[in-house]
């Protein structure tokens, strides 16, 4: 049975930094390409990040870029994402997803992933 678990959400100033992790298990973790997906209330869902099965590729999206990191370790089967300098438009709950892909890219839309987490909130108070 596949599980895809996120942790560490939670409540942060503005300016702040939390990390974000995700864990996937019933599948080979180094068999998958993975992002991170946000959605805010009232809003659409929003790949913020996403990574290559390797780890070698990565991209953002403009609201984040240079603010968030996306990292993998496959020995540990755990997906991060490290966030600072978050603002108040950065709260939203945060989604890991994956799909099984071992191409040279991965995916900025949401609708290439077929395993999902059911998320966790991050709040960023001004």
């Amino acid at each position: 049975q596949v599980q895809v678990v996120e942790s560490g959400g939670g409540l942060v100033q503005a300016g702040g930094s939390l990390r974000l992790s995700c864990t996937a298990s019933g599948l080979t973790f180094d068999d998958l390409t993975m992002g991170w997906v946000r959605q805010a209330p009232g809003k659409e869902r929003e790949v913020v990040s996403c990574i290559s099965w390797s780890g070698r590729n990565t991209r953002y999206s403009d609201s984040v870029k240079d603010r968030f990191t996306i990292s993998r370790d496959n020995a540990k089967n755990t997906l991060y994402l490290k966030m600072k300098s978050q603002k108040p438009e950065d709260t939203a709950m945060y989604s890991c997803a994956a799909i099984k892909d071992k191409g040279f890219w991965c995916y900025e839309s949401q609708y290439e992933y077929d395993y999902w987490g059911q998320g966790t909130k991050v709040t960023v108070s001004s």
